[in-house]
């Protein structure tokens, strides 16, 4: 899920300068009680906000988009909570191997660059000599 809506305009809750929600913030925001997000927390590996401290949660539009999957998945869809960690870890895979692919395609296009500047360097060394 993205924190994008279908203009391609962040939602009007979610400020672009803003970096952190406290957990009030994040309940109106999502649309669950606090005390839900606190019990998905500890049943979603990948949902840990940060803590200050004073111990306050805060969370990031990372973990606010995470919510608003998992609310989406169990409400609109009617996963229950293995269906959604099936899901989420199958999106992180994917995800993770999308990230890879991408890497080793910089390499690959960084070695040729790299040759194809070796080559261009001898050659005008060529020239000069």
């Amino acid at each position: 899920m993205n924190s994008i809506n279908e203009d391609n305009q962040p939602p009007f809750y979610l400020s672009r300068e803003k970096l952190f929600y406290k957990i009030g913030e994040v309940s109106k925001i999502v649309g669950l009680e606090a005390y839900i997000i606190r019990y998905w927390e500890s049943l979603f590996p990948n949902l840990k906000p940060k803590k200050t401290k004073s111990g306050q949660r805060v969370y990031t539009k990372k973990e606010i988009d995470l919510l608003l999957y998992i609310k989406k998945l169990q409400q609109d869809e009617g996963y229950a909570i293995e269906g959604i960690k099936k899901k989420i870890n199958s999106r992180t895979s994917e995800l993770n191997n999308d990230i890879f692919s991408r890497r080793d395609n910089i390499e690959i296009k960084d070695s040729n660059l790299v040759a194809f500047v070796k080559d261009r360097l001898k050659k005008i060394l060529e020239e000069f000599s």
